[in-house]
């Protein structure tokens, strides 16, 4: 779970940020931030998640990291860092050892003035880290953590790819919006059949069709897509009959609305799962919570000093945000998730030509 670019202060002795990540088991974050107390220095810096409290320990080098680096964390505690160093980009892991900080190096890979290379969100596996390399006519899906000898390409794409959300738990199918000639349809690459690819989303022929959120549990997908007409936050499930559906409450006037996080454990039940989303307005950034069948959209107040755009589910409908201040530098904040009215069982309906290709054509469903 990756959050949008934000940047915060808080007086003497606060810290700005860019990002936080968090692994796919919750266990772990990791961030890039800027002591001002510490000459402006900036430096890595690991939110363990799962204990009786969180805690951030940072992780200097020996010298000043570049504003443009990028943090992922890993299952293990670890820090993945990729730097851009001289005409390469290289990788390294760090880790707390007593006063300082350890640091393992993976390798580098040459920097290709028309790729942009960036890492994808956490594998669910907690122990690879992937990056992709995205150029005008085709992408290329880096192994740079976890393998045996360094950074290693492990699929090239036609087209130039972008995104990037996990389809089960393995960390063996990768969802990713491809663009070719033009169109940009979201794909499923399967990662242990030399990057294989297959649709994900087809509304329709002419759509713009990009996944935004995936939940491996339920097959939940969040996508944008201009399928009716403009761009439309809309929801299917993998494997379902019925299209994807774009529920009118989820479309706001003057405000942006991101999907982050999907409530797991409901294997069964993929229109009861909470959704939370970052809905950002001139206004300001708050937070949003929905569920596919109360068609209903909560707007509540975001916690203060709220991470933007990241945080996760518990199982049983809490939603846990991370939060930095001044006072609290590292906090979890929890709100939980508030009812939906009862509603009478939904009839569905019949489908109108042109009819969009449902989610169940996708060649996923019945994979092992």
């Amino acid at each position: 779970m990756t959050a949008l670019a934000i940047e915060t202060a808080a007086g003497n002795g606060a810290v700005r940020h860019t990002d936080f990540t968090i692994t796919a088991d919750g266990s772990y974050a990791a961030r890039l931030v800027r002591g001002e107390g510490e000459g402006e220095r900036w430096f890595p810096e690991r939110w363990t998640l799962d204990g009786p409290e969180p805690y951030a320990v940072p992780l200097p080098g020996n010298q000043p990291e570049e504003p443009d680096a990028s943090v992922l964390p890993m299952a293990d505690g670890r820090v993945l860092i990729h730097r851009r160093v001289a005409d390469r980009d290289a990788f390294a892991l760090l880790s707390p050892t007593g006063p300082g900080t350890g640091e393992l190096a993976l390798g580098t890979i040459a920097h290709d003035a028309e790729r942009r290379l960036s890492l994808l969100p956490p594998s669910p596996n907690g122990s690879c880290a992937y990056a992709l390399a995205a150029g005008p006519e085709n992408s290329t899906i880096w192994l740079v953590a976890g393998g045996a000898f360094g950074p290693e390409p492990v699929a090239t794409l036609k087209g130039h790819c972008s995104g990037g959300a996990w389809l089960d738990r393995t960390g063996r199918m990768l969802a990713l919006d491809r663009e070719v000639d033009g169109r940009t349809k979201a794909v499923a690459v399967d990662l242990e059949r030399g990057g294989e690819v297959t649709p994900l989303l087809q509304i329709t022929k002419e759509s713009e069709d990009r996944l935004l959120l995936a939940d491996p549990d339920t097959g939940l997908l969040l996508l944008r897509s201009d399928a009716p007409g403009h761009h439309r936050l809309g929801w299917g499930v993998l494997g379902s009959t019925l299209p994807v559906r774009f529920p009118e409450c989820l479309r706001l006037a003057d405000a942006a609305v991101t999907p982050f996080a999907v409530q797991p454990g409901q294997a069964l039940m993929p229109e009861s799962c909470a959704v939370a989303l970052r809905i950002d307005a001139a206004a300001g950034t708050w937070l949003g919570v929905w569920r596919p069948a109360g068609r209903r959209l909560h707007q509540l107040a975001a916690p203060q000093g709220w991470l933007a755009g990241s945080g996760l589910w518990t199982r049983d409908g809490v939603l846990r945000l991370p939060c930095a201040t001044a006072s609290a530098p590292c906090a979890v904040a929890a709100v939980r998730a508030p009812a939906d009215l009862p509603r009478p069982a939904p009839v569905p309906l019949k489908p109108q030509a042109p009819r969009p290709v449902p989610l169940a054509q996708a060649p996923l469903t019945g994979r092992q």
